[in-house]
């Protein structure tokens, strides 16, 4: 098991679609996937896709549990028993629901920064364990953001891709002056609503 380098945005191996893999037990697959483990809980990561780590393949690893979440999202959002640490190899995604919600996301790849981001609620996946076993869950909440933000790594795509207003990605350093403002302004906005 080794640490590895993580690709920062604007290096080609972040905006290309990844390969599958044609066999999910070859030892080579393994030990990348174990190399993808130490180096996503080394850098605090929830989750790490193989492009990621300059591999080219359709292999994402994630975990959602509770204490993984954002502050700020309901009890029922924040818990999925499912999400535990998963290897999911050649995934695919079924939306369930046309349901969008926007989110607050960060990326190993984009370090220092955080972006609002709309993302499904509600989604299937299925893909290959390293033993070669089908996996088949629904996602949803935090769990299901989780899914998708990995899953667009395999396609080339990095989360401001995905973003509706660039006037939301933020430093994370600078995160809790954006959010005093915004609640200033809300309150501000409640008390005219209020006055009228």
């Amino acid at each position: 098991m080794a640490i590895r380098k993580i690709a920062r945005m604007g290096h080609p191996v972040l905006s290309r679609i990844a390969e599958p893999v044609a066999d999910p037990t070859a030892p080579e697959i393994r030990a990348l996937v174990s190399d993808m483990v130490e180096t996503m809980i080394d850098a605090n990561g929830a989750g790490l896709a193989a492009p990621q780590v300059y591999v080219p393949k359709r292999i994402v690893i994630f975990q959602a549990p509770a204490e993984r979440s954002p502050e700020g999202i309901d009890e029922a959002e924040a818990y999925d028993h499912q999400a535990a640490l998963t290897v999911l190899i050649n995934p695919e995604i079924e939306i369930l629901a046309p349901d969008m919600e926007a989110g607050w996301e960060g990326c190993l790849s984009v370090p220092g920064l955080r972006g609002l981001v709309p993302r499904y609620t509600a989604l299937r996946y299925r893909g290959l364990g390293l033993d070669g076993q089908r996996i088949e869950r629904v996602a949803k909440g935090f769990h299901a953001r989780v899914v998708q933000h990995e899953c667009d790594h395999l396609d080339g795509v990095l989360y401001p891709q995905r973003m509706r207003n660039l006037a939301d990605l933020i430093f994370e350093s600078e995160a809790r002056h954006w959010l005093a403002a915004r609640a200033k302004a809300e309150a501000r906005s409640k008390e005219e609503t209020a006055d009228a």
